[in-house]
């Protein structure tokens, strides 16, 4: 019996892929636990549109992600710490003070998103990677200044 994946199967394959298995798999456990679709011509026909919008979708995401990693290229924050002997700080900067720097600069971006290897643990000038969705990668210049 042919079948649509509905979701990733280590076994079998991935979403969207056609596969032959026995009738009584997939009639007894693909099924009706909802991870296949037979593959008669409807289902074919709403794969291939559900595939097409997906593309689409995912075509609009990369380049409203791309145009963001051109604004982030763009942005500078500055961040006043609190300095100690050698320009060393009481403690750290950390990607969750990052993104509250840019949310007052009215951009909206996740501290995991912010890929910091380890703390900022002295005065400079950095350039912080930041991942954004479909694979693109930014900057932001990042400013640790005395208080």
């Amino acid at each position: 019996m042919k079948v649509i994946l509905r979701k990733d199967l280590d076994n079998l394959g991935t979403v969207g892929s056609v596969v032959d298995v026995k009738d009584g798999y997939a009639r007894n456990y693909l099924i009706p636990r909802d991870l296949v679709f037979p593959a008669s011509k409807g289902n074919m026909r709403a794969l291939e549109e559900e595939q097409k919008q997906a593309s689409k979708r995912s075509n609009k995401e990369k380049k409203s992600s791309e145009h963001m990693a051109q604004e982030l290229e763009k942005v500078s924050i500055t961040l006043q710490m609190k300095v100690g002997e050698d320009e060393k700080l009481f403690g750290a900067v950390t990607s969750q003070m990052i993104s509250d720097a840019l949310a007052e600069k009215k951009i909206t971006l996740d501290k995991r998103s912010i890929e910091l290897e380890e703390p900022i643990k002295s005065l400079g000038i950095y350039d912080v990677p930041v991942k954004l969705p479909q694979g693109v990668a930014g900057n932001i210049k990042v400013w640790v200044v005395r208080e």
